[in-house]
């Protein structure tokens, strides 16, 4: 990672803009395809997080880092590499700092990739917080308003005191363990009384990333004061760490402990969506509208996690990889408007269907996917978290279908409000469809939205071995304790 960092900053200072930006676009491309082959070439019998490893020992307190790739952190590695390829299309013609800019989104990549690999808890801590500062920088320097400094401090330090519980609790996992690697936790029990108070401080942590009902205020204004790049990483992939931080370590390390607190984090999963999906309906700002949107997408996503059941885990990881192409597209529709318009507001807009009909079109099936509709890879991610859920508790299973309608009533809304009716000849007094490469940012996240919708299993069948085995691994250690 620092030797990639290295190479292209010394590029930097050598080569013009375009050529940089040509540089950066073809290592992204070969490392997406490289990424691809090792998932192509899965072998689900492999034993838990053994898929390809890499570890390098530290002298400097028994720290070892070892980056393990099984078919979850594939996914994620190639979401976040996809998603890079999107944020370099997207700064593509920018005209302030463009060097700049592509260094920091290149950064904040390269920490993601680490963070989706390592094994270690204290390596993943690091990791996890150092993607702050690029994107401080993001939003405090390419930010699109006036209160973008406030709202990248507001991300910084809301994101960086929740975190904090998690580094004291790797200090006392250090000092009774003598390390901080998650497979310690996997061979030796940790008692019930001790997991309870570790994982409420790693819950807290979580919680804030994710974000979950009531830690979720620093969301939608980071979204709205961010850069479009910045919205694309922050809804595509940065909300998927603490969703994955569940699944891969706390479930696995505080697998009892996480048993115990299903009813507290299921009642705030329904908390954070039905409050969301209200607080989504009564926004006029289309960016904001769409952050609120992800708020009650990503509690969903945690309802189904904490079902502890096959069809909950499967339905959870597929409703996080779809969000990351759906809610990354429907921040490219709006940043395609604002750049036209210089506003965010729906109410301004109407009867772009027949001004704008390429637009119209992939903003179509993006709102679809965003309100599950069936055909796209959202609905194939939302049905089996209810098929989950419903193992669970009937009763919640069926309040979290009616944020199914408040989901249909906001999306519908959305694209009511600026695609349909008469047009607004006093505020659209010009028009122009989108360019050749908007047509391949919004083609490409469309198009893989409904591919998947269609045929899921080219996503479900490298992840049921593993998925299997996580389950195992939950329950073995449950059994222990």
């Amino acid at each position: 990672m620092l030797l990639a960092i290295l190479f292209f900053s010394i590029y930097f200072f050598f080569l013009s803009t375009f050529y940089f930006k040509m540089l950066l676009l073809f290592f992204s491309f070969f490392c997406l395809v490289i990424f691809l082959i090792f998932l192509l070439s899965i072998n689900t019998t492999l034993s838990l997080f053994n898929l390809y490893s890499f570890s390098y020992k530290f002298d400097f307190f028994n720290f070892t880092y070892c980056f393990l790739m099984d078919s979850l952190s594939l996914y994620f590695i190639i979401l976040t590499v996809f998603l890079f390829i999107i944020c370099i299309l997207l700064g593509w013609n920018l005209k302030y700092k463009l060097k700049e800019f592509l260094v920091v989104v290149l950064s904040i990549t390269l920490f993601l990739i680490n963070v989706f690999g390592v094994s270690d808890l204290f390596f993943f801590y690091v990791f996890f917080e150092t993607l702050l500062i690029p994107m401080f920088l993001l939003i405090g320097i390419w930010g699109s308003r006036e209160r973008k400094i406030e709202a990248a401090y507001q991300f910084f330090l809301y994101t960086l005191f929740g975190s904090l519980f998690m580094l004291l609790s790797l200090f006392f996992l250090y000092s009774h363990f003598g390390g901080t690697d998650f497979r310690l936790f996997l061979i030796f029990s940790i008692t019930p009384e001790r997991q309870q108070i570790f994982w409420i401080f790693f819950f807290f942590a979580i919680a804030v990333k994710v974000p979950m009902f009531p830690v979720h205020i620093w969301l939608p204004e980071a979204h709205v004061e961010a850069p479009t790049a910045g919205s694309v990483i922050l809804a595509g992939v940065l909300l998927k760490l603490g969703l994955y931080a569940l699944l891969k370590f706390l479930f696995t390390s505080f697998a009892a402990a996480s048993v115990f607190y299903i009813p507290i984090v299921v009642l705030l999963s329904l908390l954070g969506i039905i409050y969301a999906s209200c607080s989504t309906l009564i926004q006029i700002d289309m960016k904001k509208l769409v952050a609120y949107s992800s708020v009650a997408h990503m509690n969903f996503v945690v309802l189904g996690l904490f079902s502890f059941n096959f069809y909950g885990f499967l339905g959870s990881i597929l409703l996080m990889l779809s969000h990351g192409l759906v809610s990354s597209g429907l921040f490219l529709c709006v940043s395609s408007l604002y750049d036209r318009y210089k506003t965010r507001l729906f109410i301004y807009f109407g009867g772009l269907i027949s001004l704008m009909p390429n637009f119209s079109t992939f903003f179509l099936i993006l709102v679809l996917a965003n309100m599950g509709f069936p055909g796209t890879f959202s609905f194939i991610g939302e049905v089996l978290i209810f098929f989950g859920v419903i193992f669970l508790n009937l009763l919640v299973c069926l309040m979290a279908g009616f944020s199914m309608v408040l989901s249909a009533a906001y999306s519908l809304t959305l694209y009511n409000h600026t695609m349909l009716g008469n047009i607004n000849s006093v505020f659209v007094k010009y028009f122009s469809d989108l360019s050749y490469r908007e047509v391949f940012m919004l083609g490409s996240l469309a198009v893989l939205t409904v591919f998947f919708g269609i045929f899921p299993n080219l996503v479900i069948l490298p992840l049921e071995g593993h998925i299997s085995i996580y389950l195992d691994a939950v329950s073995s250690v449950i059994l222990s304790n």
